[in-house]
């Protein structure tokens, strides 16, 4: 008995070990795989009853159910690029990003079984779009398309499509794409190549322009007819003159991922930034990717600012001299593509900002290469009945992901709304390549694993993370 007694007491530091890591949340998880047989997938949404729609780049949309423990095909889009070519690596470079990209369930799915679309439709116009459809059970109903929004964009030279979707609690959709410009040619600072024939490569035209959808995070609401409306307190008020009432943010490079917190309004986003390892004097700094919030409408600095509003300066590409540096507080497009003001809203610096090295402010991120994500805001839920809901430790809390660095991190903000404490989460769940992460109607985290290599990876699978129930 005596033996037993301490052998007990030897176990009571033990377990409140094991009790103290539970209660952070930080020994409790598990990765479920619900589909391991996937081709490029790019984004999901959890629907109401259970079901996630997960979208493929080449035009696949599929619909995990969890009744069955399967996937089924709903239906397919015929979308920009010739799909053989890409996947022998043979591509045009202007299909590197295109495809099917962004997926979002309207907030009234349970009655009007209506999901929306960003894609590239195949064919000779230059674009992209928002498309609204119908799903009829499981099956997508092409027929039903509403085009509710295009983006124009060039499809000469990559990069930078983005295309991410997000509802906020008032039903108005939030739309990210990219600046739609070839950064390869720029020596890894911001592309701003005003020559002739020169339109690929001149963010200034797309990002810095507020008379385009580029480089952009719009905000519409859509209307039960397949229209939208413009809602109040967006960057430009309609009728301003050259300007795009859409746009709720400018002045992004890449914002790959987007959320919005429903409960607050606070839109959050990913910026995936420039390749330069280090500042260069009359140039520019050195690249950074970003993690952003808002809640109302601004001007984020691509392609004059980057992380906390450092500046580049004019650059003149077929001299390959440099002017003057930008003035984030009146930052100027002197673009001579670019179709809006010149003179642009004041610049705000980025939330959060990471380079390739060690980040001193930072340091939980880590170093290596950056695609920085945003996820969603979590808001814990007493009344939910859910042994796979996150813990209560995590409310409130932004969660963050990096494609290239393969985690996921907590994010705690302060009470003034600036990152706070910011912590792994579930460090012991090896994660590919992160690309997508929503969270479900269950309170558990659904995530896009995108494999272990650029493209077209054998690897990639939709899971769960989910909490163990306690027993």
């Amino acid at each position: 008995m005596n033996a037993l007694l301490s052998h007990a007491r030897a176990l009571i530091p033990l377990l409140a070990v094991a009790l103290a890591l539970s209660a952070r949340g930080q020994a409790s998880f598990r990765k479920t795989v619900l589909e391991d047989l996937c081709d490029n997938p790019m984004e999901l949404a959890p629907l109401p009853d259970g079901r996630v729609v997960f979208i493929e780049r080449f035009g696949k949309v599929r619909i995990w159910r969890p009744d069955a423990q399967r996937t089924v095909l709903s239906g397919a889009l015929r979308v920009h690029g010739n799909v053989n070519a890409i996947q022998a690596g043979q591509a045009d470079k202007g299909s590197w990003e295109s495809g099917l990209m962004g997926v979002a369930a309207d907030p009234g799915f349970s009655t009007n079984h209506w999901i929306y679309l960003y894609w590239s439709p195949a064919g000779d116009a230059p674009e992209n779009r928002v498309s609204r459809f119908a799903l009829d059970g499981d099956r997508l109903d092409v027929a039903s398309e509403k085009v509710v929004l295009r983006v124009p964009v060039q499809r000469e030279v990559c990069c930078h499509e983005a295309g991410s979707l997000a509802f906020d609690g008032q039903g108005n959709l939030y739309v990210s794409t990219g600046d739609n410009t070839n950064p390869f040619e720029s020596d890894g600072f911001n592309p701003v190549d005003s020559r002739e024939g020169r339109h690929p490569f001149d963010a200034a035209r797309s990002a810095g322009n507020a008379n385009d959808l580029r480089g952009k995070i719009l905000r519409i609401h859509p209307e039960p007819d397949g229209s939208y409306t413009v809602p109040r307190g967006n960057l430009f008020a309609p009728g301003t003159p050259t300007t795009r009432p859409e746009i709720f943010v400018m002045g992004c490079r890449n914002p790959f991922r987007i959320s919005v917190d429903r409960a607050t309004g606070t839109l959050s986003w990913g910026e995936v930034g420039p390749d330069a390892r280090e500042p260069r004097p009359g140039r520019g700094p050195a690249g950074f990717d970003e993690i952003n919030r808002t809640q109302s409408a601004g001007n984020f600095g691509w392609p004059f600012f980057i992380a906390d509003n450092r500046p580049y300066h004019a650059h003149d590409f077929a001299s390959r001299t440099s002017g003057d540096a930008f003035d984030p507080a009146h930052p100027v497009n002197p673009s001579p593509r670019n179709t809006g003001p010149r003179d642009l809203p004041a610049a705000r610096p980025a939330w959060m900002f990471y380079p390739y090295s060690p980040s001193a402010r930072f340091p939980a991120v880590g170093s290596g290469g950056r695609t920085a994500c945003a996820g969603p805001v979590y808001h814990f839920d007493p009344s939910l009945a859910s042994e796979v809901k996150l813990p209560a430790t995590f409310d409130g809390c932004l969660f963050i992901y990096d494609w290239e660095r393969h985690w996921i991190l907590a994010v705690h903000p302060t009470a003034d709304g600036q990152p706070g404490r910011i912590e792994r989460f579930a460090p012991d769940i090896a994660l590919k390549r992160p690309v997508e992460m929503e969270l479900g109607p269950d309170g558990a985290l659904y995530v896009i694993e995108f494999g272990s290599g650029w493209e077209n990876n054998k690897d990639s699978r939709v899971v769960r993370i989910e909490s163990v129930p306690v027993r």
